[in-house]
């Protein structure tokens, strides 16, 4: 937020009353006390949360309504060599500001109109299928570290779906939840090869996974730190992480012919954004083959 803080001081030197009615923070306190951000779900409220509290710290004392949509776009430029930073920054004060205009506490929304910062890249590593079968050859089908891999390869669970999930949301060899992030109810078949992992391990208790001190796992963050240790174990680059098995089934299911419809269904996806990534990708390799087939053909 330092940047957000410079960006504003130069021109917004007058300050509220350390926190009082009409400073930032103030603001960010009632909207987090409203029905919007209660709503939310307990991950993305502990995101948001960290997010306010260095708002809060650098640029908490700021009168609110000074606030323009050039301070914020400065406040994401400055983030450009990092877009995720940047575009996390937007998810968390545009439903503020949001709030504060349907409240008419005012009259303009500041975020509207402000450019998200360029995605250079589709982020973490997908894995490979050679990875994935380096991976498999170090753990056996009878353990819990197999029985991960396979969970969220052939499921496409977010971690914080994963740890969830048990024998009571399986009906019909069909697994259905409702998604943490996004609220959307998914139902993805079981087929033979994650049933046989499921029979051999993850039969007891109601989640397939748990510690090795028989629990479930505490939180998405806990679980991705001991499947991180599961890859270095078997000798994989740091880069593989539980994520990436999630990105790895959605890039064999969109190079399989899978439409964005489709990947939103099983992904749980609420924007065609993320599916269309996949294929668009997918779609760009076949263009570009069919196009070098023509070169080499009229040869």
């Amino acid at each position: 937020m330092e940047a957000y803080a410079d960006a504003l001081a130069g021109r917004l030197r007058q300050k509220g009353d350390h926190g009082g009615k009409g400073t930032f923070k103030w603001l960010i306190d009632q909207y987090r006390l409203s029905g919007h951000f209660q709503s939310l779900n307990p991950t993305t409220k502990r995101v948001r949360d960290n997010l306010f509290y260095h708002i809060i710290k650098d640029s908490g004392d700021i009168p609110f309504a000074r606030i323009t949509r050039r301070h914020i776009q400065n406040a994401v430029d400055r983030r450009s060599h990092k877009p995720s930073v940047g575009i996390s920054f937007l998810k968390a004060i545009s439903p503020v500001f949001k709030w504060a205009e349907t409240c008419e506490l005012i009259t303009k929304n500041p975020v509207i109109g402000v450019r998200r910062p360029p995605t250079r890249t589709v982020g973490m590593h997908t894995w490979t299928i050679e990875q994935v079968e380096i991976y498999r050859k170090h753990h056996p089908i009878n353990t819990m570290a197999r029985l991960a891999l396979e969970l969220m390869l052939f499921l496409g669970l977010r971690r914080s779906d994963v740890i969830r999930i048990g024998k009571q949301h399986v009906k019909d060899s069909v697994l259905s939840i409702r998604t943490q992030k996004t609220g959307k109810q998914v139902h993805v078949p079981i087929f033979e090869d994650l049933q046989t992992c499921l029979d051999t391990v993850g039969k007891d208790g109601d989640t397939f996974l748990i510690t090795a001190h028989g629990k479930p796992f505490s939180s998405s963050g806990s679980f991705g730190n001991w499947f991180r240790d599961r890859c270095k174990e078997a000798g994989l680059p740091d880069e593989c992480r539980a994520h990436g098995l999630r990105k790895a089934g959605a890039t064999i299911a969109a190079n399989a012919g899978a439409s964005p419809h489709e990947l939103m269904a099983m992904y749980g996806w609420s924007k065609t954004d993320m599916a269309d990534l996949y294929t668009r990708e997918v779609n760009a390799k076949k263009l570009a083959y069919n196009a070098a087939k023509m070169i080499a053909d009229c040869m």
